[in-house]
């Protein structure tokens, strides 16, 4: 299968992984085969690449780093209880779901199982989903991402369902703020950005109370913009005074932001995304922990369309966890534009003089 931008998928092209609505459910499955009708209705519904069926890289499948069931949970349970809290006098009457810890520790331990059955974990986000879903999308990719993280410090599994019911809900207090403020197109005013600040204080307040969630995990909502120079909010904290799963939380939720198509802005490269968390190490984030997170990232994902130096293109057959920015690369098209008929693949970590100059 290939990754497609939007632009340039075609009447008659044939989805080849789904497309989720907001619950985790199915909107459009694997095999429906497009018109340019309903390639004009996923444009309008914030749909930015599509993965499609094609002959010659048939048989590479990117693979999520969880199960497509486990997904499918974790995003079902984090949408109901994002929703019914949605509704502030419910959450007065602690009308939310008593059972909301329990049931998020049981779908970050789903995530974590997961985790734990793969070597050399490089993630690969391959969920697509429609721009309304990404608050709830979003929550299940920042566990994951901080999963990861925890796995490779070494955390017990106390720590990591305390980090990771702390990922889960670290943006519930997103909840509290007016749905035509989320969705606004544009930059926000002075005013508009200080009410959106104070989704972190509102978070912490809804879960700080609870008695099946950790005061660690409710710091997750509360710390997750702070930054270690001390410009970050609600409360300007320094470096050791952020703990820890919130500073974990932090990076993995700016990746993902930044990866994922949002109202006021589109998405960017991973590998663009990347440099920016480098850039930002010791500013922003812990930088030993930036180069910790970077390690488990795909810069090129399977299936993402890249051009080489000499002008071929090529799709990304295969990542290396030791050289994330020389995959393997199967040629679909040489340089003067013509297509492959038998494809093949050069793995660039033993092609020095080629490089890949962006992503298509």
């Amino acid at each position: 299968m290939r990754l497609k931008h939007i632009e340039t998928v075609c009447d008659g092209d044939v989805v080849a992984r789904p497309i989720l609505l907001p619950n985790g459910n199915v909107l459009i499955g694997t095999g429906y085969k497009l018109d340019n009708r309903t390639i004009r209705r996923l444009k309008n519904i914030g749909i930015d690449r599509i993965y499609v069926e094609d002959s010659l890289t048939d048989d590479i499948v990117p693979e999520d780093v969880i199960t497509d069931e486990t997904r499918r949970e974790a995003v079902y349970t984090v949408h109901k209880a994002m929703t019914e809290i949605f509704n502030v006098e419910a959450a007065k009457g602690r009308a939310v779901d008593r059972e909301l810890g329990s049931n998020f520790r049981e779908v970050f331990n789903g995530i974590i199982n997961d985790l734990s059955n793969r070597k050399n974990v490089m993630v690969n986000l391959t969920t697509l989903h429609t721009a309304d879903g990404y608050l709830f999308h979003h929550a299940v990719n920042v566990a994951i991402l901080a999963g990861i993280l925890g796995m490779s410090k070494g955390y017990n599994r106390q720590q990591l369902e305390d980090l990771g019911v702390g990922a889960l809900l670290f943006d519930v207090g997103m909840t509290q703020i007016p749905e035509q403020l989320l969705n606004k197109q544009g930059p926000y005013t002075d005013e508009e950005r200080a009410a959106m600040q104070q989704h972190a204080e509102k978070g912490f307040n809804l879960l700080r109370h609870r008695a099946d969630i950790s005061l660690l995990s409710a710091h997750c909502a509360l710390q997750h913009h702070e930054r270690v120079d001390g410009h970050g909010y609600p409360r300007g904290l320094k470096q050791g005074e952020i703990h820890e799963y919130a500073q974990i939380v932090a990076i993995a939720d700016v990746y993902d932001a930044l990866t994922s198509v949002r109202p006021h802005r589109n998405r960017i490269k991973p590998s663009e995304a990347l440099e920016f968390l480098m850039a930002s190490g010791s500013t922003h984030f812990d930088l030993e922990l930036v180069k910790l997170f970077v390690e488990h990232i795909s810069i090129y994902p399977i299936a993402t369309t890249v051009m080489l130096n000499t002008g071929q293109i090529g799709v990304v057959s295969a990542n290396h966890p030791k050289l994330v920015h020389r995959p393997t690369v199967r040629i679909v098209r040489e340089a003067d534009g013509k297509e492959v008929l038998v494809p093949y693949e050069i793995d660039l970590r033993k092609e020095l003089e080629l490089t890949i100059i962006g992503s298509l």
